[in-house]
């Protein structure tokens, strides 16, 4: 068995989820928790098919995600994973519960938008996912300083009240 680090090529400000699946439906059933929970989203998803034609599956409304989503689908090349690139202003948040109540959807390695690499498994079958470095190691603990600041700024972008 080899392993290999596959970093995850986006925009520094585009938000991905990357997640492990069971089924060729998985790409229709995704677009569609996606659609009917945000409208006028724009994504772009891929699959990697694990048996059969061992295709990368895909959808989407925006072409721009659609080819990143199949550029690091290609990359990763595990069986039954799924990577889905959101366009600029949506955000994983407003999504993981869809995702993770479609029925094919196994586990979420990752949510975010941070320099990300994928730590994959090849073994003389296949390759898979073992796990994901998302961003960076923590610098210390935050002060009060720091505190205030956190609360204030979830306050700012609507995530908590008053």
């Amino acid at each position: 068995m080899e392993l290999e680090l596959v970093s995850i090529e986006k925009p520094e400000e585009i938000n991905f989820v990357l997640g492990q699946s069971h089924f060729i439906k998985t790409v229709e059933d995704i677009h569609e928790a996606l659609v009917s929970t945000v409208p006028g989203i724009r994504f772009g998803l891929a699959f990697c098919e694990a048996s059969g034609k061992c295709l990368i599956r895909w959808s989407g409304t925006d072409e721009q995600m659609i080819e990143l989503a199949q550029k690091n689908a290609q990359k990763i090349g595990a069986g039954h994973s799924f990577i889905l690139f959101l366009g600029n202003g949506f955000y994983p948040i407003n999504v993981l519960n869809a995702l993770r109540n479609v029925p094919e959807v196994c586990r979420i390695f990752c949510a975010t938008a941070n320099p990300t690499q994928v730590i994959v498994a090849q073994s003389e079958q296949g390759r898979g996912i073992l796990g994901v470095i998302d961003g960076y190691s923590p610098k210390g603990v935050e002060g009060a300083e720091d505190i205030a600041w956190r609360k204030n700024f979830l306050r700012q972008i609507g995530y908590k009240a008053g």
